[in-house]
């Protein structure tokens, strides 16, 4: 069985605008002709679906991260029950109702020291389960750890097969490097090579990775004719390190689709933390209420931004908040945001982030409000 399972499955419309329904035909927005065009090429629409770089793979516009499935380090109060993974699988089940269907793990996450579970293994679970209902069509993007004793290109084919056993699949939509290695970077490439020519992926990525870096690498995959269809990184309303370390242009440039994690800022965008109830764990450290006192004159303007769109019957408090800074990312073009759902309730707002736009003077306008409010983040890699 490979990643790819036929699918069937809807949702409730998303959110619409009636105020400005032209807005959601707008095409994606760059800062120049060529990268405008390189960008447009990038993201090739079918079906509602973008492809991913130079690749055949088309993936829905906005996909869901399984980083906190297993998890119980950073994630779920430090504990998994069976009471959080019947939200997963909720999470699972409402993203594909509702449309969506890319989703990204990774062999560390919820693995060993880190998690009570590993992430692949609830997803290939999930999907197992859902087949047996009905017919689905699932996008798996999975990930190399590049761990310092792996060596070579046979190290990644060998832990791509154990991520396919784990998600019990015969091949994946899209294999990417986690992060770059402390050394043996173009074996990683080559075995990411080796993999798309013996079918086991069906597109190749990174993940982390610099410009200098990205460029290297689509080079050396070049010259093979391997496409490199993305590269994942950090990127959010308040954390804008691709576009000013020159990874946004790059991908523009290449054609390389830019997939977006953390992109409502571990849950900070979405309205539910302030001063007075900062987030717990690891967040906590970063989004202090110092800096949550900053925030908050951004969170009240998205707030008001989202109020203005008319909303579907179901959506929550929280909604105006989570579909406006989502919807931010994807009107920047050749960009895919997954966003991490734990639960039902949270993968169904997600999907009220498609199928329309802002204009360009609210982008514009939360880019402005936003620009001095940049948390202290980032991994370290991004600067090699």
């Amino acid at each position: 069985m490979a990643g790819t399972l036929q699918v069937a499955g809807g949702c409730l419309a998303p959110l619409l605008p009636s105020r400005r329904a032209a807005a959601a035909v707008r095409p994606p927005r760059a800062s120049g002709a060529s990268a405008s065009a390189a960008a447009a090429a990038a993201a090739v629409e079918e079906d509602g679906k973008v492809r991913l770089g130079g690749s055949d793979v088309a993936v829905t516009k906005l996909g869901i991260g399984a980083w906190s499935w297993g998890d119980t380090t950073y994630w779920n109060e430090f504990q998994w029950d069976d009471r959080k993974l019947k939200a997963a699988k909720g999470a699972f089940d409402a993203s594909v109702d509702c449309g969506i269907t890319f989703f990204d793990t990774a062999e560390v996450y919820g693995a060993g020291i880190s998690g009570a579970i590993n992430s692949e293994s609830l997803l290939g679970r999930f999907i197992k389960e859902r087949q047996q209902k009905e017919q689905v069509e699932v996008a798996i993007a999975t990930k190399f750890a590049a761990l310092p004793w792996r060596l070579g290109r046979g190290s990644v084919i060998s832990a791509l097969k154990d991520s396919l056993s784990r998600l019990g699949v015969s091949s994946v939509e899209l294999y990417q490097l986690h992060w770059p290695g402390i050394w043996g970077n173009e074996g990683y490439l080559d075995g990411l090579g080796d993999a798309y020519e013996q079918g086991l992926v069906k597109a190749v990525g990174v993940s982390n990775y610099s410009e200098k870096r990205l460029r290297d690498a689509y080079e050396r995959l070049k010259k093979r004719g391997v496409p490199l269809a993305s590269n994942q990184v950090n990127y959010s309303l308040i954390y804008r390190n691709p576009e000013e370390n020159g990874v946004k242009a790059a991908c523009d440039e290449l054609g390389i689709t830019l997939i977006a994690y953390s992109p409502i800022a571990q849950g900070v965008l979405t309205g539910k933390y302030t001063p007075n109830n900062p987030p717990t764990g690891p967040r906590g450290r970063i989004y202090t209420p110092e800096f949550l006192t900053k925030l908050q004159p951004l969170i009240n303007r998205i707030k008001e931004i989202g109020g203005s769109y008319e909303k579907t019957p179901t959506q929550c408090t929280n909604f105006d908040d989570i579909v406006v800074v989502l919807n931010w990312l994807i009107c920047q073009g050749n960009v895919v945001p997954i966003p991490g759902a734990k639960n039902a309730e949270q993968a169904r707002e997600f999907a009220g982030a498609l199928g329309w736009s802002l204009t360009d003077q609210e982008v514009e306008e939360l880019r402005s409000m936003a620009r001095e409010i940049k948390p202290v983040i980032g991994f370290p890699v991004e600067k090699l």
